[in-house]
């Protein structure tokens, strides 16, 4: 029973998946993804069911109340990890959410599952001794309370994580840079000057710091004052447009 739950666990999970991102059915996807954690009560449940009707209990039994208290607790972030890693493999999504690579921010993360785990346990607990009240009869339900006992130590190991983090902190990633797409000097703003591209300067777009004058204007422009003549002892070609170009007598206007 327990191995068939658990391969049906698995088995709804993908096929949940598999129909909202490949076939585009999202109720029939809601519904199996429902019935996902549905399975966990259906197993306590038929636990209750073998020791009321005489079976003594064992460690199966207590794995079953195991199964629903993670559920309860773990059972969303599951859901949502498969999603995410199903969504970016099949549907272009993207990538998975990773916990913080180290320093206080990944110690609160491994504190906040910790406090998960006990919560879990605590679940756990509440069920077995729920379970041993139900049946009424303690010399049959001696596994479950020993299957309880095991909940206590789970949680001491599982400090060892948070511990460990917060007074070994692994170094975080150099964060202080600004991304590509962001930052003071992200396309768009005051400050992007991106490289000028090969040939700009022959056909290309002239590229400038924004606030600096153009070459068709301000004090560089052909024509002003702070312009530039042609070096001297070389000849200055006249432009086409020009009167000298066009062979004729310019004479100014009145």
């Amino acid at each position: 029973m327990i191995i068939g739950c658990e391969i049906g666990f698995w088995v709804l999970l993908g096929l949940g998946l598999a129909t909202r991102y490949l076939w585009r059915m999202r109720r029939l996807s809601t519904a199996l993804l429902v019935a996902v954690p549905l399975l966990d009560v259906i197993l306590l449940a038929a636990a209750v069911i073998d020791i009321r009707g005489g079976a003594e209990a064992n460690w199966r039994h207590g794995l079953a109340a195991g199964y629903l208290a993670y559920s309860i607790v773990f059972g969303h972030r599951t859901l949502r990890w498969a999603d995410q890693r199903f969504a970016h493999r099949f549907a272009g999504g993207p990538p998975p959410w990773k916990p913080p690579p180290g320093g206080m921010a990944r110690a609160r993360y491994e504190w906040t599952m910790w406090l998960r785990t006990v919560l879990a346990c605590a679940i756990a607990a509440v069920l077995l001794y729920g379970l041993a009240w139900l049946v009424g009869d303690w010399s049959r339900t001696t596994a479950l309370l020993e299957f309880g006992s095991v909940l206590p130590r789970i949680v001491v190991i599982a400090l060892l994580w948070p511990l460990s983090y917060t007074f070994f902190p692994k170094k975080a990633g150099a964060s202080g840079a600004p991304h590509a797409s962001e930052g003071p000097f992200a396309p768009g703003t005051a400050g992007f000057n991106p490289a000028p591209s090969e040939g700009a300067g022959v056909s290309g777009e002239q590229h400038r710091v924004p606030g600096a004058p153009h070459t068709s204007e301000g004090f560089s422009a052909p024509g002003t004052a702070g312009s530039d003549p042609a070096p001297s002892g070389e000849a200055s070609i006249p432009h086409a447009s020009t009167p000298e170009a066009a062979g004729s007598k310019w004479t100014p206007r009145s």
